[in-house]
């Protein structure tokens, strides 16, 4: 493996190892300082939205600067929001304001972070001589093992040491995949100059990009269905399933066995991605997904819950690795940053839908019925997915990006 390509995927695993660990810690920390589950969940909503428009906003001017020093200097702000935890809890001390102050700064850093080293894909992809197949795949396959071991690492660390210095770990991860983000050649962040010179650079071409073409709406709307229905099955069906059965203990597996499925989807697509028909990639792991999730709703027993999430996790490792190299091919090089910045911003906001709409539908109907509506949800996007005719044709395609997107 090529050493830029080595050190972007050691920077990616870097950031969010720093983001699972937080994941963990954070909510106990409120937790254990403010005694209140309703400020734990303030915390989470505060933050929210203001990522969101991080998202847009920074999509702006990673589409202005080079995208080497964009990924730098978000890794640097989600570093910095962290260790200003244990600084205040040292001289004034924690409360509620702080955590939401921070976590509000924090989100300048993880949405446009995410955003910005997607944005430098084709970069990496051309100065690592790597396929985008294997590239994306290895990416896939390391948020899985992340996945895996972020939760776990974040609790081994809150069991050994106080919160307070956990949060040093965390921001000594985020500050670690800055410093690594480094080591990559400047030039595969840059951004290409058009023919006829700079462009004014301006928050509307994003949208016009994304709403304009056919191809960028519906994969956008794709990963915000799954995103949909993941946030219920995990944040609400699920758990109210397992305490029935009196297994809340194997809640937890769920995450694992969606990974393990998420890594083996990933490896197979990193190494064989680039051969067969892409179209058959696609087939095959939106039809897993839907299986996965049809199998989930049943509820028919812990075991069988856990199998289905491995499905789940395997049909995403297949499709979303191939997703992310059309994303690379089909979307403008100069409007790159803001395309994905307002992909990433809708996303951000998506589970506050699942877990919403699932709420209610638990709260009147049962974790049967939420669970049934859900997994009726993703198989019409499936479908829709699978019938649009801009997701027929996904073999690449010669000229300019911008003729690719359609």
């Amino acid at each position: 493996m090529n050493r830029v390509s080595s050190v972007y995927l050691a920077s990616y695993l870097l950031s969010l190892l720093g983001n699972a660990i937080a994941g963990v810690v954070l909510p106990l920390l409120v937790l254990q300082i403010t005694g209140s589950v309703l400020a734990t969940g303030a915390v989470a909503v505060a933050s929210a939205l203001p990522a969101a428009v991080a998202g847009l906003v920074m999509g702006v001017v990673i589409d202005k600067i080079n995208r080497r020093t964009a990924s730098v200097i978000t890794d640097v702000v989600s570093a910095l929001s962290i260790a200003a935890l244990p600084l205040v809890d040292a001289t004034v001390g924690l409360a509620l304001g702080w955590f939401v102050l921070f976590a509000v700064i924090g989100s300048f850093g993880d949405v446009p972070g995410m955003t910005a080293r997607e944005a430098m894909i084709p970069g990496i992809v051309r100065a690592g001589r790597m396929g985008a197949e294997r590239l994306l795949g290895l990416r896939e396959s390391l948020g899985a093992v992340v996945m895996l071991v972020g939760p776990a690492a974040g609790a081994a660390l809150i069991a050994v040491f106080d919160g307070v210095t956990v949060l040093w770990v965390t921001a000594a991860t985020s500050a670690a995949a800055a410093a690594v983000t480094m080591l990559i050649p400047r030039e595969a962040g840059a951004i290409p100059v058009a023919e006829d010179g700079p462009q004014r650079v301006v928050l509307r071409d994003g949208w016009h990009t994304l709403v304009r073409s056919p191809f960028l709406l519906t994969t956008t709307l794709i990963s915000v269905g799954l995103v949909v229905v993941l946030a219920g099955f995990q944040a609400l069906v699920l758990p109210v399933y397992f305490t029935l059965e009196q297994r809340p203990e194997m809640l937890g597996l769920v995450l694992s066995s969606l990974a393990v499925g998420l890594l083996i989807g990933g490896g197979t697509y990193a190494a064989a991605g680039a051969r067969g028909p892409r179209r058959a990639w696609f087939l095959t792991g939106m039809l897993i997904t839907i299986a996965g999730f049809g199998a989930m709703a049943t509820l028919a027993g812990p075991w069988f819950v856990l199998g289905a999430a491995a499905l789940v996790g395997l049909g995403n490792g297949l499709f979303g690795s191939l997703m992310g190299v059309l994303m690379v091919e089909r979307i403008p090089d100069a409007t790159r940053g803001r395309v994905m910045g307002l992909q990433n911003s809708i996303i951000t906001l998506a589970p506050a839908i699942g877990m919403g709409g699932t709420a209610v539908l638990v709260d009147q109907s049962g974790a049967r019925t939420g669970a049934v509506v859900l997994a009726v949800v993703w198989l019409v996007t499936g479908v829709v997915a699978l019938g649009v005719r801009a997701l027929r044709d996904l073999e690449p395609h010669p000229g300019p990006e911008a003729e690719l997107v359609r």
